[in-house]
């Protein structure tokens, strides 16, 4: 038996490294180099820090999306042996890379499809934390990733809690799956003050570090609609099984009822590190130095119901799951357009919630989508909500 083989540590691609759960992602790498190495690092625009992760990590490949950025990053690892390349089709080609065992697609917005899609078909291992790629095209990646045989390892922290909760359980029916929401930072606004807040309040979420864009969606709900829709994908559950509670204190990061009434949770810190290493590490647990809940300081955990009358982002949500097809592909591409006016103060928050609707009914239903669908919904559905703003 090959010693060496028996150490080789995992390849790993990670789709956007320069956000937040790309920088959390390369400090797990980084307490564990013995188990994990950086493959290939993209990023969108952030080329500055992508020289800096390269510099550090070495990996074999990075990719700028934004061509522009190209000459920047190539002039800046020149004295380094990485293979430097820019563009969309460079990243969906770099995931098929033969050395490569496992892609962690942490990019935003429909951007995260195609890249994923191409992952799945040369057989790589998925650490899904593109929340949008689910939401658009659940029906078509659950296909691939049979077909392919293809693991989908979830990295949200409400899908990591219930892949963790239903270790040990195969074979046993799920009666309900009950994701956790925090609420946000309007949870206790009433719809009169929901008018006039501002994008700066929007961005101030009270338990996690994220990026712009979710944020924004948590303050909606939008975010748990969507994790309602990746969860009927992943956990192959109904939508009437899938329930919504905010627990303010996100300590409990979801639940998983059972026919016999036993309800499992996940508790832990609200910190990212925690799901993404799990995937890394799945099936196994390995140590991490990140902070232990402190149950001395966690005294009150507490649970209420949403409210679908000031955050309809979330029945607008579960609407587009019980229509199916190319609906909460729709839905995706008009919150993406309004997340992006409302981060340049073009739209009201709640005014997203009535473009976001009007979109719906007016983009061309497909009941059965393909990926060539999935692309034209994306662009009508966009079209469709700029001008309505």
């Amino acid at each position: 038996m090959n010693i060496e083989n028996d150490k080789k540590k995992k390849q790993i691609v990670i789709l956007g490294s320069t956000g937040s759960i790309g920088t959390q992602a390369l400090q797990v790498i980084e307490e564990h180099p013995d188990l994990y190495e950086v493959y290939a690092l993209t990023a969108n625009n952030r080329v500055e820090l992508l020289i800096d992760q390269a510099r550090k990590f070495q990996p074999e490949v990075v990719v700028i999306a934004n061509e522009e950025k190209y000459p920047q990053l190539k002039e800046a690892l020149s004295d380094l042996p990485i293979k430097v390349y820019a563009g969309t089709d460079a990243i969906c080609q770099i995931v098929e890379a033969g050395p490569v065992d496992m892609v962690l697609t942490a990019m935003v917005g429909f951007a995260g499809l195609k890249p994923t899609i191409n992952a799945i078909r040369a057989r790589k291992a998925i650490a899904l934390a593109n929340k949008e790629t689910l939401v658009v095209a659940g029906e078509l990646i659950n296909q691939l990733a049979q077909q392919y045989r293809t693991p989908i390892l979830p990295v949200d922290s409400e899908h990591s809690a219930v892949f963790q909760c239903l270790a040990g359980e195969v074979g046993n029916p799920i009666e309900k799956v009950i994701l956790t929401a925090s609420g946000g930072p309007f949870r206790t606004c009433t719809l009169e003050q929901l008018k006039s807040v501002t994008k700066a309040q929007a961005l101030k979420h009270p338990n996690w570090e994220m990026g712009a864009k979710i944020t924004i969606d948590s303050a909606s709900m939008m975010n748990k609609g969507f994790e309602v829709i990746e969860a009927k994908w992943l956990f192959g559950v109904q939508p009437g099984q899938i329930e919504v509670v905010v627990h303010p204190q996100s300590v409990i990061h979801s639940m998983v009822q059972f026919e016999d009434g036993a309800v499992k949770a996940q508790l832990g810190m609200p910190d990212m590190r925690l799901p993404i290493q799990y995937a890394f590490s799945y099936p196994d647990r390995i140590s991490s130095s990140f902070d232990r809940l402190d149950f001395t300081k966690c005294t009150n955990l507490t649970f209420e119901q949403p409210d679908t009358k000031r955050f309809r982002n979330l029945a607008l949500a579960y609407e587009a799951m019980y229509h199916g097809g190319n609906m909460p592909c729709i839905v995706n591409a008009a919150n993406e357009v309004v997340v992006a006016s409302f981060l340049k103060d073009g739209i009201s928050f709640l005014g997203m919630s009535d473009v976001i609707e009007k979109t719906m009914e007016r983009t061309a239903f497909v009941s059965t989508p393909t990926y060539d669908d999935y692309v034209a919904t994306d662009a009508e559905a966009r079209r469709i909500a700029e001008s309505l703003i």
